[in-house]
């Protein structure tokens, strides 16, 4: 067992991977998997091997959720101020830290360091440093219930927070988990995803550095054997997911058979609508962004459905698809690459069969940028972006969440026709609008069905912008003091006779 402490920066990925393979952190200790298994980490950029996860199970969760218990009885108890000092502390180191976090999520995700992981590890730090800061906005109410009688509420912990990530942004989506549930006065157990288990770990590490032992702790391993007894296991108090929708249902399920909270977050399919009256630059330059272009479209908010008017329509497509052909699809560790590789074999054959699909359907698929031509990318999980024109609004890319680089462009003249297109899909996730008539604008934002709708921009989640979606993109919000609030405390009535 190796304690965590004064870990010295590295940002040599490849011998970082190698010095965290085969290890959970438990109770402030990096720790090997009960079973001793472990599983391999792929640098999906050229199909090598950089490392090893401990592969959890059912024993490493007792451990961890126990560990976790303990301590949540202390952190409970300090008060919120200094929890949040603790917090913001965290938040700074990993800000130092932000180059060896951003290359090592580049290598075991493929995700372009320059575009993607070096942002994605800020935006990790400044979650931490964000959320610190409201330990004082912990407050309850006085209730005017009775003359006779004071009438409080006040906030508490739920208690063991489990916490399940995605592999897509696995840093921020850790962050907006993590850092609200530990502020409130939770203990936390990660279960990390198994494409991407490395980086994570590494971040609990340097916060361990920091937090009590037992406070913040990270399992790697996979759904049935790690996940699903971290949300069935008897001390875990709430679940927060991120992923599919098909898991997140089997999350909820059991997470209602022990009568626990939960947050999930569960996917989308996002339109993007462009008005004749748009700035035509702007909204090529959004939807660049919004389709998530550098991250290969593995994004839950990636504009996936894109309505352009009819006048602008063809303009519009011929500069999307220039801006796609210019970037550079390379090494991900390289700086001058804009956009890295798909996660996983699995996910690739996956974006190949929809993009098929597509074509099948009697969608033009116009394929953007090039792939690599270094020997040494050979292997990789690349694929060239598909901008489809031409597509039945019923084909399976019109509709269906593809976690890849792939858009449908719809030609739209009608009003009601396009907001009602808009609506009709089973997510809720993310939307945006570009037109530079505010009443338009006021009308269509008020009637989309999506919890996060921006009007001329296409920003990405960030801290203290409330994300979360309605209908099957999942249930609650993230990111925000009232999600801290709502989703990582209770409230308690205490009434006082004065008689």
């Amino acid at each position: 067992m190796n304690m965590v402490s004064k870990i010295t920066q590295n940002t040599d990925p490849f011998s970082l991977a190698k010095e965290l393979s085969g290890f959970h952190l438990i109770d402030g200790e990096m720790v090997r998997a009960a079973s001793g298994k472990t599983f391999d980490v792929v640098n999906p950029a050229t199909g090598e091997k950089v490392g090893e996860a401990a592969a959890g199970d059912a024993a490493d969760v007792d451990r961890a959720a126990t560990a976790a218990a303990r301590a949540q009885k202390a952190w409970k108890a300090m008060p919120a101020r200094e929890r949040g000092k603790l917090v913001t502390e965290c938040g700074r180191r990993l800000m130092e830290r932000v180059e060896e976090l951003g290359r090592l999520v580049a290598l075991e995700t493929g995700k372009a360091l320059r575009t993607e992981s070096r942002v994605e590890a800020s935006v990790l730090a400044d979650a931490f440093v964000f959320y610190g800061g409201l330990a004082s906005e912990l407050k309850g109410e006085t209730v005017p219930f009775n003359p006779d009688m004071l009438t409080v509420t006040v906030r508490e912990p739920i208690g063991v927070v489990g916490a399940i990530i995605p592999w897509n942004v696995p840093l921020m989506l850790m962050a907006l988990k993590v850092a609200p549930a530990l502020v409130a006065g939770n203990t936390v157990v990660v279960k990390s995803a198994e494409e991407a288990p490395l980086t994570v770990l590494r971040v609990c590490q340097i916060m361990n550095e920091v937090l009590p032992p037992g406070v913040f702790n990270i399992l790697s391993g996979f759904g049935p054997e790690c996940g699903a007894p971290l949300v069935s296991h008897p001390a875990v108090g709430k679940i927060t997911f991120t992923g599919s929708v098909e898991t997140g249902k089997i999350v909820s399920k059991a997470a209602a058979d022990k009568l626990i909270p939960v947050t999930l977050e569960l996917g989308g399919k996002s339109p993007m609508i462009v008005f004749a009256d748009a700035d035509l630059d702007k909204a090529v330059a959004g939807a660049v962004a919004g389709v998530r272009f550098t991250r290969q479209g593995q994004s839950c908010t990636a504009s996936s459905r894109i309505y352009v008017h009819a006048d602008i329509h063809d303009e519009f497509v011929a500069r999307l698809k220039a801006k796609a052909d210019a970037m550079k699809m390379g090494n991900p560790l390289d700086e001058s690459t804009d956009i890295g590789t798909i996660i996983s074999t699995d996910q690739l054959e996956k974006v190949r069969g929809y993009i098929q699909k597509g074509v099948d359907a009697g969608g033009t698929a116009n394929h953007c940028s090039q792939l690599p031509d270094d020997p040494a990318l050979k292997k990789g999980l690349f694929i060239q972006p598909v901008i489809f024109t031409d597509i039945s609004a019923d084909a399976p890319p019109s509709r269906e969440e593809i976690f890849g680089p792939v858009t449908c462009v719809f030609k739209f003249t009608d009003y009601e026709e396009v907001i009602a297109a808009a609506n009709n899909s089973e997510y809720g996730l993310a939307a945006t609008v570009w037109t530079n008539d505010l009443k338009t604008a006021m009308d269509a934002t008020r009637r989309l069905e999506a919890g996060f709708v921006q009007v001329n921009q296409n920003l990405v989640v960030q801290p203290n912008l409330s994300y979360g979606g309605i209908k099957h993109s999942g249930l609650g919000k993230e990111a925000t003091l009232e999600a801290m609030l709502e989703h990582f405390t209770h409230k308690k009535t205490i009434i006082f006779n004065m008689k």
